[in-house]
């Protein structure tokens, strides 16, 4: 396990990161997937999933470092049960040391966390004062309990992105604030819908997919939805994507259709 030492570079490098947000124009999802991979990065896990609530105060999942990360989240909100959605509810730290344990708090929860391979989870608000919009689940493959000062850096980490999306600017009037959300919401719809496609015409996995656009995505410094919303619409930008070596116009002399 990492020491506090250790830890020190790369954990001012992510607060480096998320303090970027605090400007005029940031990409939010691109924000909560780095939120996710920094978690990852810095604590003894292996897998973080992330819920934001939507305008009408449903959670929805927002960003994950795995693709089970991302079903256990969805698991949770589809049946209304989990510590995410008590870390939600209550704006405070959940535990769960040992899922293979019986409870009768989240049974249906725990029993598929383990069938997908988690043993322990940790939920941790994302507040700011007396406002919660979401809650970060962090997931390990063994029992236990985390460390106080990795649940600080965790809570840490999750304050940053919180004070990102809340920043001064969205919190002037609240439906900016929703505006906001709800496009990070529309967006991650948008960037499954492009990693489906990408896998669909490759051997690429779900995550081999979304590691390609992300990629692309910052490399370019382009938004992630956008470079995503033109994979959906431009079959081009997805041979691009899947072959940068091959030049758009060879498809043509192939006899494929753009």
């Amino acid at each position: 396990m990492n020491t506090a030492d250790d830890h020190e570079p790369a954990l001012a490098e992510a607060l480096v990161h998320l303090a970027d947000t605090l400007v005029d124009d940031y990409d939010v999802i691109d924000l909560l997937d780095r939120l996710t991979e920094y978690c990852v990065r810095l604590l003894p896990i292996d897998a973080a999933g992330l819920v934001l609530s939507d305008q009408r105060g449903h959670l929805r999942v927002v960003s994950s470092s795995t693709e089970q990360a991302q079903v256990m989240e969805l698991f949770q909100l589809e049946a209304d049960e989990g510590p995410c959605l008590d870390s939600f509810h209550t704006g405070e730290p959940v535990t769960a040391p040992d899922l293979h344990e019986p409870t009768e708090q989240w049974p249906r929860f725990a029993e598929h966390a383990v069938h997908a391979g988690f043993r322990s989870v940790h939920a941790l608000p994302m507040r700011l004062r007396n406002e919660t919009i979401g809650a970060l689940n962090l997931f390990r493959t063994e029992p236990g309990t985390l460390a106080q000062t990795d649940l600080r850096i965790g809570q840490a980490l999750a304050d940053m992105a919180t004070i990102g999306i809340l920043h001064e600017q969205t919190i002037r009037r609240a439906d900016v604030l929703a505006e906001q959300l709800q496009g990070a919401l529309n967006s991650r719809v948008i960037i499954e819908q492009a990693k489906g496609v990408l896998s669909g015409r490759s051997q690429l996995d779900l995550a081999q997919a979304f590691t390609l656009l992300r990629n692309h995505s910052r490399n370019t410094n382009q938004r992630l939805s956008d470079l995503a919303l033109s994979v959906i619409t431009d079959r081009t930008a997805a041979d691009l994507l899947l072959h940068p070596t091959i030049h758009p116009r060879r498809s043509h002399r192939d006899g494929d259709q753009p």
